[in-house]
């Protein structure tokens, strides 16, 4: 497992997720300053320079369930508010695309590509914000700086602890379906066409060398697929042209997006067994919880700009129905923090909060261990 995964899922998934709010925000016609305002406070929040920090830091991939709730946070990071089954659909959406374009990339270190590629989608939301626009280029830098020198056998471990991750979601989304790249059973189909990886030539030839190196024999076969050469290698620089197109945003043609449950999904024992036997990574993911939610702020709906309610389905007869159909164990229940009465305790929990505050202040040695573990049942 890379312990370098972590912050590619998480900016793969967090640029899904705003894909998929952008396409509700205007399908339910919600007046632009709001879906404005909405849009900028969740990439600020997600960009924050104390919340990358921590997200950069080498470290392994903790359960769905622990990354849910950081998302569940972020999407109520401004006056927009999803119930529960409009947050498993944005989740499921968000998996499952990400799950795709990690399928489909032509070589593992095309994973850094299709994150750039969401990464220059979320800056064409951001509007009269240079300072966000900062947050998201900073975050650039850093992924050039941390992932630009790995090595394609790095590049491979990465890809393989994705897929790690993802290998029991297979949530049918009426958009694959329609497109004819994702089967009734939820699995995907992995194309035989098109452009193969760069550097690497078209199939169809095998070539026998001898012991000096030289090649004495060359053989040809069908390899039934209909493959073209790369014309050229996407750009890993801050502005250029990516080439890839896996991680753009597949909802800018309007056309709505339904998800539902495959029979596999819903058979899954290991994620079924995830949400009810004892974890032993709990007080590690706790601790991850708290360092990372600590750099997000709520935003509670007050004064002149009142909340609202974002519906991921059509109608609100269709949300209560996947909330009470869908499968217990592709629930996710969120992952609440809270401190205990005890007052030792209480005053350790509010020491580590106040260095989670986003203004700047000096860094002090956080606490952590058994105190992290006091805090449940609200964040």
């Amino acid at each position: 497992m890379s312990v370098r995964t972590l912050p590619l899922l998480f900016l793969n998934l967090g640029g899904e997720m705003l894909y998929v709010l952008d396409q509700r925000l205007r399908a339910q016609n919600i007046p632009g300053d709001k879906a404005r305002k909405v849009l900028n406070d969740i990439i600020s929040t997600m960009f924050n320079r104390k919340f990358t920090e921590e997200l950069f830091k080498p470290q392994e991939l903790y359960s769905k369930k622990a990354l849910r709730t950081v998302y569940d946070r972020l999407a109520h990071a401004s006056i927009m508010r999803l119930n529960q089954a409009s947050m498993d659909k944005l989740y499921d959406l968000m998996t499952m695309a990400f799950k795709y374009q990690v399928l489909l990339c032509p070589r593992p270190k095309d994973v850094l590509l299709v994150t750039f590629n969401h990464l220059d989608s979320i800056k064409g939301f951001i509007q009269d914000s240079p300072t966000i626009i900062h947050q998201v280029d900073e975050t650039f830098r850093q992924l050039t700086e941390i992932y630009g020198s790995l090595s394609a056998g790095e590049f491979q471990l990465i890809r393989q602890t994705l897929l790690i991750f993802f290998q029991d979601l297979h949530i049918r989304v009426s958009t694959f379906l329609k497109d004819k790249v994702q089967n009734s059973n939820g699995r995907f189909v992995l194309p035989v066409s098109g452009p193969v990886p760069w550097g690497i030539e078209v199939p169809g030839v095998i070539r026998v060398f001898n012991d000096k190196g030289d090649e004495v024999k060359r053989m040809e076969f069908r390899h039934g697929g209909d493959y073209v050469a790369a014309h050229k290698e996407g750009s890993f620089e801050l502005y250029g042209d990516r080439v890839l197109k896996l991680g753009t945003n597949m909802y800018s043609a309007s056309r709505p997006v339904e998800t539902h449950m495959s029979a596999t999904s819903k058979n899954s024992a290991s994620r079924a067994q995830e949400n009810i036997a004892p974890n032993p990574l709990a007080k590690e993911e706790l601790n991850f919880l708290a360092r990372l939610i600590g750099g997000m702020e709520i935003k509670k709906p007050s004064g002149p700009e009142p909340g609202f309610r974002l519906n991921l389905f059509t109608t609100d007869e269709e949300e209560e129905h996947a909330a009470l159909s869908r499968p217990e164990e592709l629930s996710y229940e969120v992952i609440s923090i809270q401190a205990t009465q005890d007052q030792q305790r209480s005053e350790e929990l509010a020491r580590i909060m106040e260095e989670f505050e986003m203004t700047e202040q000096p860094e002090r040695n956080t606490s952590k261990g058994d105190d992290l573990l006091a805090m449940m049942d609200r964040l």
